[in-house]
């Protein structure tokens, strides 16, 4: 379960010196959110470049192409949490399917039918985030907030009951500027809060917000993430 614990100031002594690496400075900012998850985004990346953060104790990894995913998970440890995080096609539900531990980018009701579907006849349960679409550009994936509301007015989790909603995910508009994502990420973490009240409330395990990348982290994690998903800093050399 992540819990979000309220961000608190950096002293000088606790701040990384100025040549630590992205990694060394990540994992100092997130000493202030113990219950945010960090994923390392490493599609793109080779199995030896996960293993050192493997060997580093990190198990969170995130890929957004099936096939890629299935891959690594088959070359890699099995204690490896794999998160789905790329626009899922519903005719690869069943190439991650064996190896997903979370996707996070579950954004209509047909992936929702295909999910259940194969996960039914798997029989496993699996960990799920709701995508909404918070963004400028159409071009980003994503339930709208107010067919998010519908879909679930409509569809009790007794309809794919070998889905597990964990909470939601967002991806903010692209920019040169990380401040531009904030307004985003408050409209999200508020909207997370009326799902959570409205069809969540008994439910405990509902309670990640997956939102902030490389460039925005920082801000996302100020407004609220509990699962952050970044690539390109903890790669650098």
């Amino acid at each position: 379960m992540f819990y979000f614990v309220p961000m608190q100031t950096m002293t000088p002594s606790q701040a990384p010196p100025s040549d630590s690496s992205p990694w060394d400075r990540i994992q100092n900012e997130l000493r202030n959110h113990p219950a945010c998850t960090l994923v390392a985004v490493s599609k793109t990346r080779s199995v030896d470049e996960i293993r050192e953060l493997y060997d580093r104790g990190h198990r969170d990894f995130g890929e957004n192409h099936a096939l890629e995913l299935q891959s690594k998970a088959r070359e890699l440890p099995a204690d490896i949490r794999w998160h789905f995080i790329g626009h899922l096609q519903t005719n690869k539900v069943k190439t991650i399917l064996p190896y997903v531990h979370l996707i996070h980018s579950v954004d209509s009701p047909r992936l929702v039918d295909e999910i259940q579907k194969r996960a039914a006849a798997a029989n496993r349960q699996v960990g799920i985030l709701w995508q909404v679409h918070i963004a400028q550009e159409e071009t980003k994936h994503g339930f709208e907030p107010e067919s998010l509301l519908q879909f679930l007015e409509e569809r009790p989790p007794s309809t794919y009951p070998n889905l597990r909603p964990c909470g939601l995910m967002g991806m903010a508009t692209l920019s040169d500027q990380s401040e531009d994502a904030r307004p985003e990420f408050a409209f999200l973490k508020n909207f997370s809060d009326r799902v959570k009240q409205r069809f969540y409330a008994k439910d405990s395990g509902f309670d990640v917000l997956s939102m902030g990348m490389s460039g925005d982290y920082s801000i996302a994690l100020q407004e609220g993430s509990t699962m952050l998903r970044i690539g390109s800093l903890l790669f650098e050399r």
